[in-house]
This record gives C-alpha cells, sequence and structure tokens, in this order.
C-alpha cells in the first residue's frame, strides 16, 4: 500500500564525502575555504559595484546581480555540507531538504536568465552602441533583472512542488552531498507523478536550450561586429567585457550539461559527485576571478575599497 510521502520519510540521507573522521575533516576545511572565497570574491564585487558612481552602469548592474544570485547558490549547497562533514552526518530533514532543492533551483535559474540578459546588453553595446541608452535605461535593466528572479522564483516553485508530491517508497537516502531533483525522483515509486517531473524538466531544457542559443547568436554577432573595428584599442577594449562572460558562461553550462547528459555507462557515485561539485561551487567561486581578470574599472574600484575600509574600521 502507498503511503503518503510525508508521513513516511521526515528526513533524507546525503552522500557522505569521506568514511574516516580524518577525510571528514579535511572536506570541510577545503569546502570552507572555497566558501570563503566565494563570499569574499562576490562581496568585493557587490561592494565596488555600489559604491562607485563609475560603475553605475546597466554592464555592472547586471553583474552586480550574477553576484547576488552566486552567493545565494553557494550558501544553498555548501554549508549544509560543511555541517554534515563536522558534526560526522548525513541526516537533512524533510523540510530542510525541500527548501534546498527550491533556493538551488531559483538561484540557478535566476542565474542563467541573467547570464542570457547579460549577453543582449553585450550584443546591444557593441552591435547597436547608438540605441544602447534607450534600450538599455535603467527601468528596462530593473525589469530585465526583476524578470530574471522572476523566472527563478517560478522554476523552484513548480520543481519543488511536483517533486515533493511523489510518493516515496525506496528508501531515503539521496546519492548526492545535497538535495537534487534526480536523485529523489529516484526514490518515487509512482510512475504517473514520476513523469509529470520529468515532462518539467523537459521542459525546462528547452527553454535553457533557447537561451543558449539566443547566447551563442548574440556572441557570434559581437565578434563580427568587434573584428570589423578599424582600432585595436577598440577591439581590446570589446574583447576586456565580452571574455569574462563568455568564460562564465562556458563553465556553468558546460559542467551542467555534463552532469545531467553524461552517458548512464560512465556513470558512478564518485564521478556524479564531482561534476555537481564543478558546476554547483566552482562557478560561484570562480567568477569573480574571471570578472576581475582583464576588466581594469573593476579591479581599480576594488583597490579603492581597502583605503575607504580601513579607515572606516581602524
Amino acid at each position: 500500500m502507498q503511503m503518503s510521502n510525508r508521513s513516511t520519510i521526515t528526513e533524507f540521507l546525503l552522500l557522505a564525502f569521506a568514511d574516516t573522521r580524518e577525510l571528514q575533516l579535511l572536506h570541510f576545511a577545503l569546502f570552507l575555504g572555497i566558501y570563503l572565497a566565494a563570499l569574499l570574491g562576490n562581496g568585493l564585487i557587490l561592494s565596488a559595484v555600489a559604491c562607485h558612481h563609475r560603475l553605475h552602469t546597466p554592464m555592472y548592474f547586471f553583474l552586480l546581480n550574477l553576484a547576488l544570485l552566486d552567493v545565494g547558490s553557494i550558501s544553498t549547497t555548501l554549508p549544509k555540507a560543511m555541517a554534515n562533514a563536522l558534526w560526522d552526518t548525513r541526516a537533512i530533514s524533510y523540510q530542510g531538504c525541500a527548501a534546498q532543492v527550491f533556493f538551488f533551483l531559483f538561484f540557478i535559474a535566476a542565474e542563467y536568465s541573467i547570464l542570457t540578459v547579460m549577453a543582449y546588453d553585450r550584443y546591444i553595446a557593441i552591435c547597436k552602441p547608438l540605441h544602447y541608452g534607450s534600450l538599455l535605461g535603467s527601468r528596462a535593466c530593473a525589469q530585465m533583472a526583476a524578470a530574471a528572479w522572476g523566472s527563478g522564483f517560478l522554476n523552484g516553485v513548480l520543481h519543488t512542488a511536483t517533486t515533493f508530491s511523489l510518493p516515496l517508497c525506496q528508501g531515503n537516502a539521496v546519492d548526492q552531498f545535497f538535495c537534487e531533483i534526480p536523485h529523489i525522483l529516484k526514490l518515487s515509486c509512482s510512475d504517473s507523478e514520476y513523469l509529470k517531473e520529468v515532462r518539467l524538466l523537459v521542459v525546462s531544457a528547452c527553454l535553457a536550450l533557447v537561451c543558449f542559443v539566443f547566447i551563442v547568436v548574440s556572441y557570434v554577432q559581437v565578434f563580427r561586429a568587434v573584428l570589423r573595428m578599424p582600432s585595436e584599442q577598440g577591439r581590446h577594449k570589446a574583447f576586456s567585457t565580452c571574455l569574462p562572460h563568455l568564460a562564465v558562461v562556458s563553465v556553468f553550462v558546460s559542467t551542467a550539461m555534463f552532469a545531467y547528459l553524461k552517458p548512464p555507462s560512465i556513470s558512478s557515485p564518485s564521478l556524479d559527485l564531482v561534476v555537481t561539485l564543478l558546476y554547483s561551487v566552482v562557478p560561484p567561486a570562480l567568477n569573480p576571478i574571471i570578472y576581475s581578470m582583464r576588466n581594469q574599472e573593476l579591479k581599480n574600484a576594488v583597490r579603492k575599497l581597502f583605503p575607504y575600509i580601513l579607515l572606516k574600521h581602524p
């Protein structure tokens, strides 16, 4: 007899990173370092954009949103993984698992939407510079950012509600270090309910593909325009604003695609764990480094923050 999943499961067991106490503490220290680096890097970007008037432009406004989403996404997964490693446990409550699924999908979907909007921003800036002010005014930027956050929220609500309405009868062990939908679906014992979430995942994947095609087409047009520029300095400046965004998109999309599209024949718990770490943890920590490497304006703004911080806290 099928019973309600809520009445039979009160907690889930996440995948442990290691069996020995020493390795668990090593993983805790490693993840703490990555988490603090992500918070510091994205925090510096947030402070630099907020405090420097020269960075109050559409490109940096969207970068500020990206930094906020990066902080949110990595804060959804790593703190619980660190706590479990530190306290030698695998448990996460039913409500905690549902919250983790919702917030992770919310932040990841919103981040992908922001990356799509940022591609549009670079396309307008380089291919239609005379229309940049009219097409990307403050109101338009706010509306696009709100649409990105709203789409992420809707994505999180739909997937979480569908997934956690499933009756689960295959145990409570989730073969991942955080609650992830494909691994929760493996615990389902209702094919009809299971197919509802699968169809929803297919729709989400199609929307993600549309965004990816839009990004690729935008950058094809951008690079064609850049290569036609007569000035070498102009080409260098254009590339310095486009290449970091392209690198971030490449890391984000390639790791996520490999995580979900890799052949079952090469799938294993350890490989799944590594790949999931690559797309869920590495991008939020790497994005601030990628954006600051070639962006002199951002570097200068970050440098100016330190004297201000020292003066505020003698």
